[in-house]
């Protein structure tokens, strides 16, 4: 009930900020980007690779080709080796630096090993009981780390716990689908990628995030074929291409609505 309560505290705030102040100028000088799992968390695993490894690896590539091509954009990394980050750590590291976006990199599995392709993700609960899988999970790392207890009763594998969600709604939800739909756009139209779209699912490091945040899952491990595309390097380099594409179109619409 507590949470219930904070939640609808949180929402009202949102509201009553905007109304009172108004919408204002926004830019893109920093950006968040977190490769997913580490260390002891695997992630999903292939037949010959693991998630946390692949992400690594896209995450760096999307870092380098910011540096290089956006001059006035602060890139900040959740990790850059294989070391372990609880889900709270990367947003609230995100927070903190006060980043304008977060873009959370994984790698997906299915039992149905025929399924391939790129999916971006917003927080949101649009047709949730079909991404809900998903979500889980990615947000059962909670499970690995030692204290449980700052995510006051979060049960990552518990359909009740979701219900929560539903009560949050992001005030960057209409930023972060914008940016989302942009990174699909480029993985189908660009990088020549299967685009599976945007979906909203509610992922604990997209809801404790305060800035547009996308988690993209670059294509699928339990797929043979993917696998060995996502462990390529020229691949890798065309994904993250990919995706720093859509957040340069992203960062020049927003701005120039200024």
């Amino acid at each position: 009930m507590r949470n219930i309560v904070i939640l609808l505290g949180i929402s009202v705030f949102f509201l009553f900020s905007f109304h009172a102040t108004g919408p204002v100028s926004y830019s893109v000088k920093r950006i968040v980007i977190d490769a997913g799992h580490g260390k002891h968390d695997p992630g999903t695993s292939g037949k010959f690779s693991k998630e946390k490894d692949v992400a690594l690896k896209i995450a760096l590539e999307l870092g380098r080709v910011l540096k290089e091509n956006l001059s006035d954009v602060e890139v900040i990394f959740t990790r850059d080796d294989d070391t372990f980050l609880e889900l709270y750590e990367r947003a609230e590291l995100a927070n903190e630096k006060g980043a304008d976006l977060f873009i959370s990199i994984h790698c997906n599995a299915f039992n149905n090993k025929e399924i391939y392709g790129s999916e971006s993700y917003v927080m949101g609960l649009d047709k949730v009981n079909k991404n809900l899988a998903t979500a889980k999970r990615e947000n059962s790392v909670i499970l690995l780390e030692d204290d449980q207890t700052k995510y006051e009763g979060f049960d990552p594998e518990s359909d009740e716990s979701y219900i929560l969600f539903n009560l949050y709604q992001s005030a960057h939800l209409n930023n972060s689908l914008l940016l989302a739909s942009e990174i699909e756009r480029q993985m189908k139209d660009r990088v020549g990628r299967n685009s599976r779209g945007v979906r909203q699912a509610p992922f604990w490091v997209l809801w404790q995030t305060t800035m547009p945040s996308v988690l993209v899952e670059t294509g699928y491990l339990s797929n043979a074929k993917e696998e060995q595309e996502l462990n390529d390097k020229l691949n890798q380099v065309y994904i993250a291409s990919g995706i720093y594409r859509a957040v340069r179109s992203y960062k020049e619409k927003m701005e120039a609505s200024n």
